[in-house]
C-alpha cells in the first residue's frame, strides 16, 4: 500500500490498511509526518477483563485496582489504535463491550474455567531446569535458577489455547458461528481449529504458503480437526500476508464473522483482549513462585513475534520494578544481514494490520520482508505494547540468530528431556548471554511457550545428531 497515504498517530481510526513511517518531508501541508507524538495520559477503564486460575482452577475476571494499559482509545501511549476501514469500527466497538461486559458474566466465567481445567489442562508447571541451571553455572559454582513455565503441556502444545477458547466462548456470545484466524507456525492455527470443533463452529485458518510447507504435520492437524485452510501466496507467503487474507475476509463477511486474531497485534481491543486472555501465565507465575521460594522472579524471558506469549508473563510484573522483562526476538541470519525479524530492535514506527507499532520497512514505507527459522517469529511487525514498554524502558528486547536458536533446540532436548519450539528455542538462546551477568541464586523464569513436534522437519534439514 501506498506510503503516501497517511492518518494522524492522534486519531484513532483511518480507512485502509496503510504502513506509514517517518519521511523527510510532510505528507500533508497541515502536519509533518513526525510519529513523535506525546503519550496521552493512561485512563482507567472501567472494567477489565483479567483471568486468574485460583488454586482450585476457578478462573476470575477480576477488576484490577492499577493503571490499565491501553488508555480509552485502545492506545499505549502513542501505539495501538484502530487503523481500520469504516466497515470494522461497529464489529470493533461491539466486540469491545462484549469484553468488558463479560466480566460480570457468572455464567461465561464458569464455562471458561471448566474448560481451561480440564480440557486445556491448567495450570501449567513451574519446573525447575535442573540440567539447564547446571550447565550454566560458573567455574567457582555459582549461577543463575533457571525454571520453565510449562505452556508447551497445555492442550494442542502451545499458549495459543487460552486466547482461543476465550475468543471462541465470545464469538457465541456474539452469535457468530463462522471463525476466521491467521497462523504462522500454525500452533494458532490448530489452537482455533480445536476450540472451533470443541464448539461446532466452521473454521477457516489463513496460512502463507511458505508456512504451510514448513510446517506441514500442523496443516495436516487444522485439517483433521475440521478447519478449511487457505493458503497465500501474495506477498511472501508468510504470516503477514496470511494475517492481510484474513482481515479482507473479516471485512466482507463482518456481520457473521468473528477474526480469533493470535497475537496482541492489530486494531483495539485485539492487543488488550489477547493479553487479558493470556494473563492467566504471568498469574500462575507468580502464585507458583511463591510457592516454590517465597518470592518473585528475578528475569522473565519470553520469545517476542508478535508477543502474545511474553505479553502474558510480562503483564502481572510490568508494575514490579524489581522483576526485568526480557523479550528475545529473531536475529535471523544476523542483525546486519537483512535477513531477520528483529522489529524491536531494528524498525521504525508505522501502522500495519490496523495499529501503530514498530515495523520493519524501507525508505518508503514499504515492509521489507523478515526472515527466521521460525515461522511463528517471521512477521515484520510487533505488539503495540512491547513498542510502548520498549520506548518507557521498562522491557528490554535482544535477538537470537537462527543458529543459535538451533542450538538451543538440541540443548534443551538433552539436557531436560524437553523438545522446545522454535520459538522458544530464541528465548533458550539468550541464556548463553543473559546467564553470565546475572548474580548467584537469580531465579529467571523462561516461558516455553510451546512444543517442538511441528519443528522436527525443519530441524533435521540443519542439524547433524
Amino acid at each position: 500500500m501506498a506510503a503516501s497515504i497517511k492518518a494522524p498517530p492522534s486519531s484513532s481510526s483511518a480507512h485502509g490498511l496503510p504502513t506509514l513511517r517517518r519521511r523527510s518531508q510532510p505528507l500533508s501541508p497541515f502536519k509533518p509526518a513526525n510519529f513523535a507524538v506525546r503519550p496521552s495520559p493512561a485512563r482507567r477503564l472501567r472494567s477489565a477483563i483479567s483471568c486468574t486460575l485460583a488454586r482450585d482452577a476457578a478462573v476470575r475476571m477480576e477488576e484490577p485496582a492499577r493503571l490499565l494499559r491501553p488508555d480509552s482509545f485502545g492506545r499505549f501511549g502513542k501505539f495501538g489504535g484502530k487503523y481500520v476501514p469504516e466497515t470494522l469500527m461497529q464489529a470493533l466497538s461491539e466486540l469491545e463491550s462484549a469484553f468488558h461486559a463479560l466480566a460480570g458474566d457468572v455464567d461465561f466465567q464458569k464455562e471458561l474455567d471448566g474448560i481451561l481445567k480440564d480440557y486445556v489442562g491448567r495450570e501449567s508447571p513451574l519446573y525447575f531446569a535442573e540440567r539447564l541451571t547446571e550447565h550454566y553455572k560458573r567455574p567457582n559454582g555459582e549461577g543463575p535458577l533457571i525454571y520453565l513455565k510449562r505452556e508447551d503441556l497445555n492442550h494442542t502444545g502451545a499458549h495459543k489455547i487460552n486466547n482461543a477458547v476465550a475468543q471462541a466462548l465470545l464469538a457465541k456470545r456474539l452469535g457468530k458461528n463462522r471463525i476466521i484466524a491467521e497462523t504462522g507456525a500454525g500452533q494458532h492455527g490448530v489452537a482455533t481449529a480445536t476450540v472451533c470443533a470443541r464448539f461446532g463452529l466452521q473454521c477457516i485458518i489463513y496460512m502463507g504458503a511458505q508456512d504451510m510447507e514448513r510446517q506441514a504435520l500442523n496443516v495436516f492437524r487444522m485439517r483433521l480437526l475440521g478447519a478449511e485452510v487457505r493458503p497465500v501466496h501474495s506477498g511472501t507467503a508468510t504470516l503477514k500476508d496470511a494475517t492481510s487474507e484474513a482481515i479482507r475476509d473479516w471485512v466482507t463477511n463482518v456481520e457473521t464473522t468473528h477474526y480469533i486474531l493470535g497475537s496482541v497485534a492489530g486494531p483495539h481491543p485485539y492487543p488488550m483482549m489477547v493479553r487479558e486472555f493470556h494473563a492467566v501465565i504471568g498469574k500462575e507465575t507468580r502464585r507458583q513462585a511463591v510457592e516454590k521460594w517465597g518470592g518473585k522472579p528475578d528475569v522473565l524471558v519470553a520469545c517476542i513475534g508478535g508477543g502474545s506469549n511474553a505479553m502474558g508473563l510480562f503483564h502481572e510484573f510490568v508494575d514490579d520494578k524489581d522483576v526485568r522483562l526480557i523479550g528475545v526476538e529473531a536475529a535471523g541470519f544476523g542483525l546486519d544481514s537483512g535477513k531477520h525479524a528483529a522489529t524491536l530492535t531494528k524498525g521504525e514506527v508505522g501502522v500495519l494490520h490496523g495499529a501503530m507499532s514498530y515495523l520493519l520497512q524501507d525508505d518508503d514505507g514499504q515492509i521489507v520482508e523478515p526472515h527466521s527459522i521460525s515461522a511463528g517469529l517471521d512477521y515484520p511487525g510487533v505488539g503495540p505494547e512491547h513498542s510502548f514498554l520498549k520506548d518507557i524502558g521498562r522491557a528490554e528486547y535482544y535477538s537470537s540468530t537462527d543458529e543459535e536458536a538451533l542450538e538451543a533446540f538440541k540443548r534443551l532436548s538433552r539436557l531436560e528431556g524437553i523438545i522446545p519450539a522454535l520459538e522458544t528455542s530464541h528465548a533458550l538462546a539468550f541464556l548463553e548471554k543473559l546467564c553470565p551477568t546475572l548474580p548467584d541464586g537469580a531465579k529467571v523464569v523462561l516461558n516455553c511457550s510451546g512444543r517442538g513436534d511441528k519443528d522436527v522437519q525443519t530441524a533435521i534439514k540443519y542439524l547433524q545428531v
